[in-house]
Order: structure tokens, then sequence, then C-alpha cells
């Protein structure tokens, strides 16, 4: 009987061994990266040398740079291949969508991935080819590519890139504290001409912009916060117009983009928002404050 009981401790103690070993293993184990691909018409997949299957695919690999080629099946024409290199992340799925044309040039898709960089704030970069495409985000134009921004809030969003002459691609996509997600778009031609500079210049969709006010000191500063606790990044002199991001609900400052791809805050009481299409009028004396102003005489 006491040689039972003592087995049974035994395997009890064994046993419990054994489960802080797997644990411990467990939790020192790298994350995998999950990689998702889907292509129009069906495609096999290749990854790092390696025949992996056929879209649509979704499977787990080690973190790191992979180069993805994807030789689509078409019974018609013949279409072009597609390959890439893309860095998977641990534990944030990267997405690559392909629809294959005869050419490189007549294909569509887009790459969406992520880089950690920390923090609380999500990012967004957007890359279009052909360049300078226009983004809208949630039903908001943007910009044009390449576009980013780091004042995106986590979360779905949808996006739609655009560009004259090409089909347009709208798509979703869920942005991550603490990552920024770079989107690569890729458009195909839509067939329909557009017209040369010779022949007309399109007007250019154009976006809500930030007016600088008169100052006392004859200036405004641009701060990395929107307060007057914010970091001094730059300065900005009354009359110029910046693209207007965003509004800080709580302080009411203006987030501006003063220079290409610097951004800052600026004080509501010496600026004001100048819808698109808006032609210069005359200047207007500083309005009262109303919410939260940078006192002077340091605007």
């Amino acid at each position: 009987m006491k040689k039972l009981r003592a087995i049974s401790i035994v395997l009890v103690v064994a046993g419990f061994i054994l489960g802080i070993v797997f644990f411990v293993v467990g939790s020192f184990k790298p994350k995998s990266a999950g990689i998702t691909i889907e292509t129009v018409p069906a495609a096999s997949i290749i990854i790092d040398g390696e025949q992996v299957g056929r879209t649509p695919y979704s499977g787990t690999r080690k973190p790191g740079e992979i180069t993805i080629k994807l030789i689509p099946e078409s019974f018609e024409a013949p279409l072009a291949p597609f390959e890439t290199k893309v860095t998977l992340v641990a534990g944030i799925e990267t997405i690559v969508k392909r629809e294959f044309g005869e050419s490189d040039e007549t294909s569509s898709g887009e790459i969406i991935s992520f880089e950690k960089i920390g923090g609380k704030e999500a990012s967004l970069a957007v890359v279009s080819i052909p360049d300078a495409a226009q983004i809208s985000i949630d039903g908001s134009i943007r910009g044009f590519a390449p576009y980013k921004t780091s004042s995106i809030v986590p979360g779905e969003h949808q996006v739609i890139v655009y560009a004259p002459g090409f089909s347009e691609k709208s798509f979703s996509l869920r942005t991550t504290e603490g990552y920024k997600l770079t989107a690569v778009v890729k458009l195909k031609p839509n067939g329909e001409e557009v017209l040369s500079d010779e022949d007309e210049t399109p007007e250019e969709p154009k976006q809500e912009e930030v007016e600088i006010l008169s100052t006392p000191t004859g200036f405004l500063r641009v701060r990395s916060e929107p307060s007057t606790a914010g970091e001094e990044v730059a300065q900005v002199e009354p009359g110029e117009r910046y693209p207007y991001l965003d509004t800080d609900e709580d302080t009411g400052w203006f987030k501006i983009e003063y220079e290409d791809g610097e951004e800052g805050w600026v004080s509501n009481q010496y600026a004001k928002i100048i819808e698109p299409g808006v032609d210069n009028e005359e200047e207007e004396p500083s309005p009262t404050p109303t919410a939260s102003p940078e006192p002077s005489p340091a605007p």
C-alpha cells in the first residue's frame, strides 16, 4: 500500500514538473507570423523557393523577410506572374492580393504589411503605383500618395485609391496601436484616355487647409502636442496655408502638415480652417479663443 502511494506521489510530482516545463518553453517560443494570399484567378504559391499550395492561402511562418512568387492558373490568354518580398511580423497577419493581367502593367493588387514602432499611436502609410494617386480614408480625401499619417485611430478603416485613367481600388484595413501599417497599392489602367496637359489640365481634388492668422509676435509656433506644453517643432507665418489633418477634441487645436511628411499642432486662436476652393481673403482679426488657446506672447 505504501509502495502504491509512493508511486502515485512520484507520478503527480512528475506531471507537475512536466507541466511547468511545457509552460516555460511555450512562453519563450517565438510567436508565428501570419500570411494571407488571395488572387484572381487562382495561382500557385512559391515561398522562398518552395511550393506551398495555391490561392486562396492562409498560414503561419517564422517572422522575417520572405520571397513570394505567384504563378496564375490561366487556360486562356497567358497572364503575368508576380514576385515580391515582404517582411512578416510576429503576431501580425500580412496580406497580399493580386488580380492578374496579361502584363504587370495591366495587373493590380495590394500588399498590407506592418512594422513595429512602439508607443500608443497607430501609423498608416499608403504608396501607389502609379505615384500621386488620390487617397481617401473613411470617405474623406486625405491627400496624394505617398501618404502617411500618425494620427489615425486604431481599428477598421476603408481606403480608396484613385488615379485618372486607372481603375479605382477600394479595400479595408485595420490599424494597430504601436505599429505602422504600410499599404502598397497597384492600380491597373481602365482604358480611358487621359487628357494631356496640352489638351486640358484636370483640376486636382483639394483638401481642407489651415490658414495662419495674425499673431502678436508675427509668427505662430508649431508644437508636437495640442497644447502649450508641447515641444516647438517649427514656426509658421500669418497668411500661409497648410494641409489640415485633424482637430483635437479637448483643446480645439489644428493638426497640420507644415512640411512634406512632417506634422504638428497649431493653436486655433491664431488659425482657421479653409474649405477647398476658397481663395485668399482679407486677413481677419484674431478671433476670440474658443478652446484652450495658447496665451500670448508665445503663439
